[in-house]
């Protein structure tokens, strides 16, 4: 074991492989779109290098981000030749940075595309980008009047070679939510105005409404991570996570006796307990309170208490003792509880679960695809 994992209360292992796997899936459900990879929010919590790298591996040549520090991070890491689209837009003034590191905006409203017409001119050159309209969700993109306008005025995009025109939908992930068609029809009858436009509509949930929610390039984010793009049907990705976390030390406790802070959880007779490592310090929630379950070799334990900050306590009691003790460790996230399990139990999302990952977990990167001589990756880098 390396120092590192002996040192960490708990491993957090990605497997590459499955996130590579699960591109080549949403891919293979295309016709003609492009297949983009969404790595903002540091990949999910995943690690957005490490994770970019292993897509442009499959051929992923298009990445978005979220904010502009992001994607200035991950364009060191990436060919020359891939695009890395920045969801936000420019703040004020940072137009500049864009064109230095080689970024393209989203442009969400008339002031971006404003600033961008001036970093055009600035630079002496056209420059790329994609603009997004708002076709119901309420969020960002052009309004309705910014379109209209746009498409009375001749010089709205001067200076700006428009790579894509976007939308972002509210529901796909419940296939018969009347506001995906809604949005479809607003964004088809925008595209018959601007018929030499290509289009980025589906996310990866969008990917599973069929052909005609996918435009020429869809930007699947979730799915490529694990979890279920569609509500209700059964999860055609990969697991790409496991977690598991240490036993600080076991103690036996008697009726009436209580666990954690507010004495919320108060035995009912004789029962075996074991402090873990882990809390909401490291992204454990504290809704997990008195309703979560780790695993002990896909023996559900649960949670009792509260969780606290740096430590939650598990129900041991129905586990063999000599396979819970001081450095041992328990299940998460695994094959008996994967992402989108443990989201239901905190009554939450799996995006939520993912992104708050903490950062003293040991990361250690796999690649389950690849020859086991060849699997380990040492997690050197940074995330960003």
């Amino acid at each position: 074991m390396a120092d590192r994992e002996k040192q960490a209360g708990a491993v957090l292992t990605i497997d590459l492989g499955a996130i590579r796997a699960n591109y080549r899936f949403l891919r293979s459900q295309l016709a003609g779109a492009s297949c983009g990879a969404a790595v903002k929010a540091d990949a999910y919590g995943l690690g957005a290098i490490h994770v970019a790298k292993a897509l442009a591996a499959e051929g992923c040549d298009h990445f978005f981000v979220a904010h502009l520090d992001e994607g200035i991070a991950l364009r060191p890491h990436l060919p020359a030749s891939a695009d890395i689209f920045v969801l936000h837009g420019p703040l004020p003034d940072t137009e500049l940075e864009f064109v230095e590191h080689r970024l393209i905006p989203v442009l969400n409203s008339a002031s971006q595309v404003a600033g961008w017409r001036q970093a055009a001119r600035i630079a002496a050159r056209r420059l790329p980008a994609v603009v997004q309209v708002d076709t119901g969700m309420s969020r960002l993109g052009l309004s309705r009047q910014e379109v209209e306008n746009w498409l009375y005025d001749p010089d709205f995009l001067r200076g700006i070679d428009l790579c894509y025109l976007m939308t972002h939908l509210a529901c796909a992930e419940r296939q018969d939510h009347p506001m995906n068609a809604a949005q479809l029809e607003a964004f088809q009858a925008l595209r018959k105005k601007l018929p030499q436009c290509r289009t980025s509509f589906a996310n990866s949930s969008g990917i599973f409404l069929g052909q005609k929610y996918h435009g020429d390039l869809v930007r699947p984010g979730a799915a490529l991570y694990g979890i279920a793009p569609v509500q209700g049907a059964s999860n055609p990705m990969q697991s790409v996570v496991t977690l598991k976390a240490r036993v600080i030390q076991t103690r036996v406790i008697d009726r009436g006796d209580c666990v954690g802070y507010g004495g919320t959880y108060r035995a009912a007779g004789r029962r075996r307990i074991a402090t873990i490592a882990t809390g909401y310090a490291d992204g454990w929630l504290r809704s997990f309170s008195g309703r979560g379950f780790a695993h002990v070799d896909g023996v559900p334990v649960p949670v009792v208490g509260n969780v606290s900050m740096d430590t939650l306590a598990l129900d041991v009691t129905d586990v063999s003792a000599d396979r819970v003790h001081a450095g041992a460790y328990v299940d998460l996230i695994s094959a008996s509880q994967p992402v989108d399990d443990v989201a239901a139990l905190a009554g939450t999302i799996g995006y939520e679960i993912l992104t708050s990952l903490g950062a003293r977990y040991h990361r250690d990167y796999v690649d389950t695809q690849t020859p086991r001589a060849a699997q380990r990756q040492p997690s050197t880098e940074f995330s960003i």
